[in-house]
């Protein structure tokens, strides 16, 4: 009887830190999201800066010449492979016209597979390492792939996820003509 009721009251206790660890992360996570802006339709997307694979600095935020797609992704993140053809065939077609770059969420990823995965999918437009996640962070990415498509003044035009290639071709054209 006393080793089930120790027993008992050990599970208990438990519980009881688990609870109070649950509302410690929650209460911890409101603050952090309550302190950066909410990213919103018609609004200015927040600046960033990060160094590319080809060893160049890139700039998001702000007025630009061309409007821009910024894609996160992972090596390791079957839906950005899936993708990856769509991404290509639409620069390909359209690179003139708007920018894509493709944000490389670095830090749960390994940089030797960030580099063979842009080789076999081909990629020739700049791949960004967000090493600290502070990009990631800012646009609140919840999971990859995730797109954001900016007009040339800055402003977020729309947030998109993996799309069929004719889908995206679409979107990306209202992007160049807004």
């Amino acid at each position: 009887m006393k080793r089930n009721l120790l027993i008992f009251g050990f599970a208990l206790a438990l519980a009881g830190l688990a609870v109070f660890q649950n509302d410690r992360i929650e209460r911890k996570t409101s603050v952090s999201a309550a302190g950066r802006p909410e990213l919103k339709v018609e609004s200015p997307v927040p600046a960033f800066t990060l160094k590319g694979l080809d060893g160049g600095e890139y700039q998001v935020g702000g007025v630009r010449d061309k409007p821009l797609m910024v894609n996160f992704w992972a090596s390791w993140c079957g839906p950005c492979r899936e993708e990856a053809p769509a991404l290509k065939q639409v620069y390909d077609r359209y690179k003139g016209q708007f920018d894509l770059y493709a944000v490389n969420v670095t830090r749960g990823d390994e940089l030797e597979a960030v580099r063979r995965f842009v080789n076999q999918a081909q990629f020739s437009f700049p791949v960004l390492l967000d090493t600290s996640g502070e990009a990631a962070d800012a646009y609140r990415l919840l999971f990859v792939p995730t797109s954001f498509l900016i007009d040339r003044q800055g402003r977020l035009k729309e947030v998109i996820h993996v799309l069929p290639p004719d889908q995206l071709e679409d979107k990306i054209k209202r992007l160049i003509a807004s």
